[in-house]
């Protein structure tokens, strides 16, 4: 008989094991979401794709906060991404901040924002008022 045999008979005994993510190309753990999606009891059956599918998902969305959060945090001249930075990237970013819009993000302070009625009027130094402003006019007679 010939060396190890696999199961169902197959030759070739060693058989690396490859995570479902690796498979799928993805970063995300797709086993650990099956086994939330199964334990959650969400539905009575899961498909096979749908913990692959929900992983991709989020990692698409992690990967844009983090990308906007990181682009953040360099125009503020900083290395890491802190809250404030991740808010900003949010709530800047139209589909984004449809999405979390009703979300408070912890230590991340709010847009700025300073209402235009609020700002000083702006006044013009150097002109003078011309002279049809100075003296009002009379009405028209018929």
């Amino acid at each position: 008989m010939e060396g190890t045999k696999g199961a169902g008979g197959r030759k070739g005994g060693d058989r690396t094991k490859v995570s479902k993510s690796v498979k799928a190309g993805l970063q995300f753990p797709v086993g650990r979401i099956g086994r939330y999606l199964k334990k959650g009891r969400y539905a009575k059956r899961t498909a096979a794709g749908a913990p692959i599918y929900l992983a991709a998902v989020l990692e698409y969305l992690a990967a844009e906060v983090l990308e906007l959060a990181g682009n953040a945090a360099r125009d503020n001249k900083k290395n890491r991404i802190n809250p404030r930075h991740v808010l900003l990237a949010v709530r800047n970013d139209e589909e984004l901040g449809k999405l979390l819009q009703g979300v408070t993000i912890a230590s991340g302070g709010v847009l700025p924002n300073i209402n235009p009625v609020l700002l000083p009027k702006k006044t013009s130094s150097n002109s003078t008022p011309s002279t049809a402003e100075k003296a009002p006019k009379s009405p028209k007679k018929l």
